[in-house]
């Protein structure tokens, strides 16, 4: 394992080197008007990042929780779903052009629609976060409760199994490494969409405060490129809960195994 986080840091390290030398050479060589606000130095990023972390971290506390509870919600909602579509073709052919349909729809005209009916930015977040969360879960469950071998079913109908002791035996293991696919995809995407509605007017949530320190001048740069890294950094967290709850419920997968005495 520790190879294999080598050259991840390596990476890492060497995009940080140039991103602090690219903006010294804006500033000092190009001398490029106003360069720190289009690449600010990362040193005075994670300074004024260390400075208002509590600020930082009640804000985003704020985002992250409701896009979660968004994200479960939309998730239960995609997985039953996608059950109910593989029990009948007749409820698939009903519902799937609508849920399709559904995606049509651009993020970023209604997140507003939303908040201006609903008017209280945590239910919005909630409902943003549960929309986007919904059609990849759905799409990957279905997926993968339909991936199941025609000969595994026929053993198990071989052996007079009910309908759901065929689910709960084998569709849903099956199902399990595509359902958390859609997962993975859906989970920073929920935070996304819990930013954005906070664009919209909200009082409290990191994206108020990315859009309060966009718009006041140059003195304000470091504060925003700092939301802008928190609002990155709980995607990436919270696709790293997801795949840590991957590989406690569905250890098998291949990349899970250790190689060659890898840890």
């Amino acid at each position: 394992m520790r190879n294999r986080f080598v050259p991840v840091l390596v990476w890492i390290v060497a995009i940080l080197v140039v991103w602090e030398a690219g903006s010294w050479a804006l500033l000092n060589l190009a001398q490029v008007p106003l360069a720190q606000s289009k690449l600010p130095y990362v040193h005075a990023i994670l300074t004024t990042s260390v400075q208002y972390s509590g600020t930082l971290l009640k804000e985003g506390s704020a985002t992250f929780g409701n896009a979660a509870i968004g994200f479960v919600i939309g998730a239960a909602a995609g997985v039953l779903l996608a059950i109910l579509m593989s029990v009948s073709r007749w409820i698939e052919r009903l519902t799937f052009p609508y849920a399709v349909a559904s995606q049509m729809i651009p993020i970023l005209g209604l997140a507003p629609i939303i908040y201006g009916i609903v008017r209280d930015e945590y239910i919005s977040r909630i409902i943003i976060s549960g929309y986007i969360t919904f059609f990849p879960v759905a799409l990957n469950m279905l997926r993968g409760l339909r991936s199941v071998e025609p000969s595994a079913l026929e053993l198990m109908y071989s052996y007079a199994a009910k309908p759901w002791s065929v689910y709960w035996k084998l569709r849903f293991p099956a199902a399990l490494p595509s359902l958390f696919s859609g997962l993975k995809i859906a989970a920073p995407l929920a935070v996304t969409g819990a930013i954005l509605v906070e664009l919209m007017g909200a009082q409290h949530g990191i994206g108020v405060i990315m859009l309060r320190n966009l718009y006041y001048g140059p003195s304000h740069v470091y504060m925003f490129w700092s939301t802008v890294v928190v609002g990155a950094l709980l995607g990436i967290l919270s696709y790293w809960v997801i795949s840590l709850i991957e590989r406690i419920i569905a250890p098998w997968q291949p990349e899970f195994r250790t190689r060659g005495g890898e840890q």
